[in-house]
């Protein structure tokens, strides 16, 4: 496995010693690319975001932990430590898509096409991706979505709160909910999706994927869901989950069939 790291508006080269598993805050948003042997190279990429409701960011377990598994089958992965949007959906936003452009001019020299890059998210992170997803930016136009846990909809019945209230400004109202309810903004040009959530999920609750996969559904998407019984909340990649095994086989699979 080859590593880099870089800063995304500087673009210069950071160390990775010290790198904290939970971040509350960065100044400068960056991100940690890995990349697989050029000889298995698949020609993907996925653009990370830990998740951590908008209030800090799990970079480790919902980030770094990730990095093998998707180099070992050739995918590069790019980790996001973004800054925190401080009710301004903008903020956050424009550093995914600045991760993004970053990769696309990239492309060629790290061994992915620059059309195959994809974007993942976990919990809060989820919601980013599904996001990211449904509004496309400038730059942003992920070729796929792998959401864990994530939160969909900012609807106040269903939604995680923390998340709701961190991203919005503090004057928000019904309409920017709305607006920031991935399944309300679905088209037929969202990107393939693959969605995991458990239903005794006590922190989101399933109903968001729910909701995004109905959505996504109707639009013609090609999406897959996964809704396992127990597994509860934030585990990541190296959390204690049982269905873990079962659940990386099927997003191999699915990866392998885009």
């Amino acid at each position: 496995m080859k590593y880099f790291a870089t800063v995304l508006l500087a673009l210069a080269a950071v160390s990775a010693a010290g790198a904290a598993p939970r971040v509350a805050e960065v100044s400068e948003p960056a991100m940690r690319v890995y990349l697989p042997d050029p000889e298995i190279a698949s020609g993907k990429a996925v653009v990370c975001c830990p998740g951590g409701g908008y209030a800090m960011k799990a970079m480790a377990h919902e980030g770094y932990d990730w990095a093998e598994y998707f180099t070992d089958r050739g995918i590069a992965l790019a980790v996001v430590d973004y800054r925190l949007p401080d009710h301004s959906p903008a903020r956050v936003m424009g550093d995914i898509d600045r991760a993004f452009e970053v990769m696309a001019d990239s492309a060629a020299v790290w061994g992915f096409s620059p059309d195959s890059i994809g974007i993942m998210g976990s919990s809060a992170g989820g919601h980013l991706a599904a996001t990211m997803s449904t509004h496309p930016e400038a730059r942003c136009h992920p070729a796929f979505q792998l959401l864990f846990y994530p939160v969909i909809s900012l609807d106040s019945a269903i939604t995680h709160a923390g998340t709701r209230h961190n991203l919005l400004p503090t004057d928000a109202t019904d309409a920017d909910a709305r607006r920031f309810s991935a399944d309300l903004n679905v088209s037929a040009s969202t990107p393939p999706a693959f969605v995991v959530h458990c239903g005794d999920d006590d922190i989101v609750p399933v109903e968001n994927a729910l909701r995004y996969y109905s959505a996504l559904q109707r639009a013609g998407v090609n999406a897959t869901m996964l809704i396992y019984p127990r597994g509860g909340h934030g585990w990541g990649y190296s959390g204690n989950f049982e269905r873990r095994a079962l659940l990386l086989d099927e997003i191999d699979t699915w990866l392998k069939g885009l």
